[in-house]
């Protein structure tokens, strides 16, 4: 299944898309809800659905504003430093244990929104990542059955303040400015992608400028051995988001000179077989007159 949360005059709902249209589940059945939670308890209830499918309303993908996939996370964990050319770009010596670190729900928002490049700061890079959203939950899970702790898989921009992220040790400031990290628009379930979704084209862009390209099959760890490491010291519950790291590209290492994220640009994050997670780069202070208008 492919599965969008769009807004809707009512509320946002459920969608499972079907090439470049989709169908409201929540219309269809009302305990669907208005965001995935009640499929990740209970995933059998779309398929339950699927004869109304067939026959149901279609509007285009193009037409639904999208939403976050779970509207309130409990959880939010990101690793850093998980592709091999990624961490020598940044001058760190290879971890034999992931970098981790959270994210707070504030920093979040669905693709289509603008990413906020801070008054604070013109330093807003990019990174494109892999995530994934945990469907059961649980503690100690082993690695042989960690990917059977996954709901699916999403597409997610660290947004990062640079000069925030390196002011401490820990990247807690750098990475959650408000409005920074963008997730969505799709939901795949892992039987539409390779196991662990590996071995998927992963990039960047603004307009035809390509930022970064690479493969998830190029991850340090694996989505299941970092379920395995997270649950080692953490309940996992169902709608946690985890993100999987970035690949080399990002534009703190350009050279002769950082790329930073301008506003009124677009930056477009693309993950094989899953799809593209695109937002517009507002200047916080011109977002808040907008807001102040309204």
């Amino acid at each position: 299944m492919k599965y969008l949360v769009g807004e809707t005059p009512i509320g946002s709902a459920v969608f499972v898309v079907e090439g470049d249209e989709a169908v409201n589940l929540t219309a269809i059945d009302a305990r669907i809800g208005h965001d995935l939670m009640a499929l990740i308890a209970d995933p059998s209830m779309a398929e339950s659905l699927s004869a109304k499918i067939g026959g149901a309303p279609r509007v285009p993908v193009a037409s639904i504003k999208p939403a976050l996939p779970v509207s309130k996370p409990g959880t939010i964990i990101c690793l850093g430093l998980n592709y091999t050319d990624h961490i020598k770009e940044g001058g760190y010596d290879i971890p034999d244990y992931p970098a981790l670190f959270m994210r707070g729900k504030n920093s979040i928002m669905p693709a289509g929104a603008p990413l906020i490049r801070p008054a604070c700061s013109e330093k807003l890079d990019y990174e494109a990542e892999l995530m994934f959203i945990i469907g059961k939950g649980g503690r100690h899970i082993s690695e042989s059955d960690a990917l059977d702790h996954v709901f699916g898989y999403t597409v997610f921009n660290d947004g990062s303040v640079r000069d925030y992220q390196r002011k401490t040790h820990q990247w807690t400031p750098g990475k959650n400015f408000d409005n920074t990290g963008a997730v969505g628009p799709f939901v795949v379930t892992p039987d539409e992608v390779p196991a662990g979704a590996a071995g998927l084209k992963i990039e960047s862009r603004v307009g035809s400028e390509i930022l970064q390209s690479s493969n998830t099959g190029n991850m340090i760890w694996s989505v299941a051995q970092t379920i395995a490491t997270i649950s080692e010291y953490t309940t996992l519950e169902p709608g946690d988001l985890i993100a999987m790291g970035t690949p080399p590209g990002v534009g703190h290492a350009k050279k002769p000179a950082p790329r930073w994220l301008v506003p009124g640009e677009v930056i477009d994050i693309e993950i094989e077989g899953i799809g593209i997670c695109s937002n517009p780069v507002v200047d916080e202070k011109d977002q808040a007159s907008t807001v102040a208008a309204e």
